[in-house]
C-alpha cells in the first residue's frame, strides 16, 4: 500500500474529490487506483475563513514501486507502508483452577472481558451497577426527580463513566502494539459508527453507546463468559499471599485465582477495603476544576472564522496555559454542542461531567478547565488522601448548591477571585486594570456580545451560586489566569458572560494501585487494571489497558477445561 498525507479538500466534498487529489499527488490517473482507505480525517482552520478537511488515506495501484519512485521527492507526503495487525499473544501453559474474576464494566473490564472470552478463558464479570439500558433509566431519574442511585449513576453502572461524557476516544498513548486500533475495530463492529476509525477526534455519543456496550457483553456471554450486575465486591481473599478470591456484599464467596480489579475511579468503598487488606497503593496527581460553557455558536466563530458551514462539525478545543507559578491550566474532556451533567455518586456531594449525544447539536459547548493537582495540595497523607481532597470539594459545591449543580458567570466568577487574591498582597492589579485585562485583551467576540443571556445547558437541577467558594484561593486563582492567557488568543473565550459550573473532580483516579511488569500486584493473581487503578486516563487508554491485563494474564495461564 501507498500511504498519502496531506490530502487537502474543501468542506463540502465527496469520496471522489479525495481520490482525484490522490491520484493527482502520485501522477497517476484515477482510475488506476484499485483500493483507497481513509487513515485519518482533520480539520485544519489556521488560515481561517479559509477552513480545509486534510486527508490521509493509503491506496492500493498495479505499479507501486514504479509510482514510489516516481515519487522520491515527495517523501513527506508519500511512502510505502505495510499495515501490521494486532496479535494477540501465545496462550501460556499454566493451569487455572477457576475462571477469571474482572470485577467492573468500564471500558478496561468491557474490553479485557471481551478479550479473555474470545481466548476461551470463559471470565466472570462482576459490576455493582446496573446494566447500560436500565442504569440510562436511573440517571436520567436523578437528572430530573433528583434521586440518586449509590451504584447506578453517572459513574457507576456498565460502560463506566464515559458512557456519560460523549465517549471521546482520542488518546495520547504511544501504540507500537497496535491496541487502540483494535480497540476502535471491535467498537464499529458492536455497532459503533466507522468514522471512529480515521476521525483525529473520535467520537460516539451516549445515544448510541448504549447499543454498543450492550452488544459487547452479549458477545461476552455468546463466548462462554458471564455478567452479574448490581453485585458489589466487598472483600478479596488471600492466602499465602496469593488471591484465592472475592466477596459480594450478599455474602456469596467466588474462588478464582486470577482476580483483575478494573474498577471505576469512583469505587471509593473498594479502594477503603483494599487499603484494609494492605494491598500496596499510592497518591498520584490528577486534577480538578470547573466546567466552562459558551454558546456553541461562539466557539465555531472562534474556531472557524465565522458562522459553521453546513459541512463542519460544531466546533472542538483543545487549549493549555502556565500560570507565572508554574501550574498548568487545560482543557480537558470538550464537549461541542453538548451539556453540563451532574455526575454525583454519593449523598451531599455534588460532581460534574460534559457531555454531548452524537449529533453534538446542543446549544451551548463546554470543556472541563482545570489545573493539576499532587498529593502535596491534598492536606492529608496515605494513598487515599487524593479521595478525602475530591469529597472536600464536591461538599462545598452541594453545600452552595444545595445539591443542585452551582452555576456562576464568569465575570462574576473572576471578580470574586481577583478581589480574595488583592486582600491577600498588595501587588495585585488595581481594579482599574483589571478591567483593562478583561475588556481589551479578552474583547468579547460580535458573537458572544450577541448572547449576554445565554441559558446553562445542565442535566439535572441546577442553580446560581457561587462557585468562587468552593476550590482552594491558589486553584481558583490559577484557572482565572490560565483562561485569561487563553482569551487572549482565542478571543470571546474569557468573556465575562460565559459560565463556570461546579465541581469537575473526577478526571482521573487519585490512586494507583501497584502493580509490576507482569501486570500483578505484590499479592500475586491480582491485577490492577484501567483509570481506576491508575494506568489510564480516558476511554480508549482504559480498554487498551483492558487489553494488555488480558494479555498478561493469557500469556501465563491457559483456560480452565471443565
Amino acid at each position: 500500500m501507498i500511504r498519502i498525507n496531506q490530502i487537502k479538500v474543501m468542506p463540502k466534498h465527496t469520496q471522489e474529490d479525495i481520490l482525484k487529489k490522490a491520484a493527482r499527488i502520485l501522477r497517476i490517473a484515477p482510475d488506476k487506483i484499485q483500493e483507497m482507505q481513509i487513515v485519518k480525517k482533520s480539520i485544519d482552520a489556521r488560515k481561517k475563513p479559509d477552513i480545509y478537511i486534510v486527508y490521509t488515506v493509503d491506496v492500493k495501484t498495479a505499479s507501486q514501486d514504479k509510482i514510489l519512485s516516481a515519487c522520491r521527492g515527495k517523501a513527506g507526503q508519500v511512502q510505502a507502508v505495510v499495515k501490521k495487525e494486532y496479535q494477540f499473544p501465545a496462550l501460556g501453559t499454566k493451569p487455572l483452577n477457576h475462571r477469571p474474576i474482572i470485577v467492573g464494566t468500564g471500558p478496561a473490564g468491557l474490553f479485557c472481558g471481551y478479550m479473555l472470552a474470545r481466548q476461551g478463558y470463559r471470565p466472570i464479570l462482576l459490576e455493582r451497577g446496573r446494566e447500560a439500558g436500565q442504569r440510562l433509566q436511573d440517571v436520567e431519574r436523578f437528572w430530573k426527580e433528583g434521586v440518586l442511585m449509590a451504584d447506578s449513576n453517572v459513574q457507576c453502572g456498565e460502560g463506566g463513566a464515559g458512557t456519560f461524557s460523549d465517549r471521546k476516544l482520542n488518546t495520547l498513548v504511544k501504540d507500537p502494539f497496535g491496541r487502540n486500533r483494535e480497540v476502535l475495530e471491535i467498537l464499529v463492529q458492536a455497532g459503533a459508527p466507522a468514522d471512529i476509525l480515521y476521525e483525529a477526534k473520535p467520537h460516539i455519543g451516549t445515544d448510541i453507546l448504549m447499543d454498543v456496550v450492550a452488544h459487547l457483553r452479549r458477545q461476552i456471554l455468546a463466548w462462554g463468559g458471564e455478567v452479574h450486575f448490581e453485585t458489589k465486591v466487598t472483600d478479596l481473599l488471600t492466602a499465602q499471599n496469593r488471591v484465592t478470591g472475592i466477596r459480594t456484599e450478599d455474602g456469596r464467596l467466588m474462588e478464582s485465582d486470577v482476580v483483575i480489579l478494573a474498577i471505576c475511579h469512583s469505587a471509593r468503598d473498594t479502594f477503603y477495603m483494599l487499603k484494609e487488606r494492605q494491598i500496596p497503593m499510592e497518591a498520584k496527581a490528577f486534577a480538578v476544576g470547573l466546567r466552562m460553557e459558551h454558546p456553541r455558536r461562539l466557539i465555531d466563530d472562534i474556531q472557524y472564522g465565522g458562522s459553521r458551514q453546513a459541512n463542519l462539525p460544531a466546533a472542538n478545543y483543545k487549549v493549555t496555559a502556565k500560570t507565572k507559578d508554574g501550574r498548568g491550566v487545560y482543557s480537558f474532556c470538550m464537549c461541542p454542542g453538548g451539556y453540563v451533567v451532574n455526575a454525583s455518586s454519593e449523598p451531599g456531594r455534588t460532581a460534574i461531567n460534559g457531555m454531548s449525544y452524537s449529533g453534538r447539536n446542543g446549544t451551548n459547548s463546554n470543556s472541563a478547565m482545570i489545573v493539576t493537582v499532587t498529593p502535596k495540595d491534598y492536606g492529608g497523607s496515605g494513598p487515599l488522601a487524593g479521595i478525602d481532597f475530591q469529597r472536600r470539594l464536591e461538599e462545598r459545591a452541594y453545600e452552595i448548591g444545595s445539591g443542585a449543580v452551582p452555576v456562576e458567570r464568569y465575570g462574576a466568577y473572576r471578580q470574586a477571585v481577583l478581589a480574595r487574591q488583592k486582600e491577600k498582597t498588595d501587588n495585585l492589579m488595581s481594579n482599574t486594570e483589571e478591567n483593562t485585562l478583561l475588556s481589551e485583551k479578552n474583547n468579547p467576540s460580535k458573537i458572544a456580545a450577541a448572547f449576554p443571556q445565554f441559558a446553562p445547558a445542565v442535566k439535572g437541577k441546577w442553580c446560581m451560586a457561587p462557585v468562587h467558594d468552593i476550590l482552594p484561593d491558589d486553584l481558583n486563582a490559577a484557572l482565572v489566569e490560565g483562561i485569561d492567557l487563553i482569551g487572549q488568543s482565542m478571543r470571546g473565550f474569557a468573556d465575562e458572560n460565559a459560565y463556570v459550573c461546579g465541581v469537575e473532580s473526577r478526571t482521573s483516579s487519585p490512586v494507583r494501585i501497584l502493580r509490576d511488569g507482569t501486570g500483578q500486584s505484590a499479592v500475586a493473581g491480582l491485577y490492577p487494571c484501567g483509570e481506576g487503578a491508575g494506568y489510564a486516563g480516558g476511554i480508549t487508554s482504559a480498554a487498551m489497558d483492558g487489553i494488555l491485563i488480558a494479555e498478561k494474564v493469557a500469556s501465563l495461564y491457559q483456560p480452565v477445561i471443565e
